[in-house]
């Protein structure tokens, strides 16, 4: 197996990592907050999905990083990590995300660090409902955008 193929299996299993998520988001949405509400307990629910949704995504940009040899800087790794998923590298890799898809995400990024770092974090149901759309606008340009970089990977490794 060639390291093309290799980083090519480890965006598949992001994806489908991103399936499951989305799977437990639907089940969530559809029966859990129907029945319980939004209340603090499925606001942290809804908080949770949220951030490993992003998770899995840096996950994937990470390995995709690694393979290019991108160096990141010590501070603000993952601000620039997302922003290097947009850039196009002539003769070198295609762009992973386009800069459409790189917004939407930027606001889960900031969401998940502000969740991760303030414990004092009080859920408000109306921020809750804004990242819940940017992660519903997000999902199909995510997998559209890792779909064409998959293939991109593909032609790289056939050309090797």
């Amino acid at each position: 197996m060639n390291l093309t193929s290799l980083l090519n299996d480890e965006i598949d299993r992001g994806l489908q990592a991103i399936g499951k998520i989305e799977t437990t988001m639907q089940e969530f949405q559809n029966e859990v907050l129907i029945v319980s509400g939004r209340t603090k307990m499925t606001a942290m629910i809804a908080a949770q999905l949220l951030e490993n949704f992003y998770t899995y995504l840096e996950t994937i940009f990470l390995r995709i990083s690694q393979f290019f040899e991108n160096n990141l800087p010590h501070e603000a790794w993952h601000a620039a990590l997302l922003d290097r998923m947009t850039l196009r590298v002539s003769g070198v890799r295609d762009a992973a995300i386009t800069n459409g898809t790189r917004i939407l995400l930027d606001e889960l990024r900031r969401f998940r660090h502000f969740k991760r770092y303030y414990f004092e974090l009080e859920y408000d149901w109306a921020r809750l409902d804004y990242l819940l759309g940017v992660y519903r606008r997000a999902l199909p340009l995510v997998r559209s955008d890792l779909n064409s970089f998959k293939s991109f990977l593909k032609k790289l490794g056939s050309d090797r």
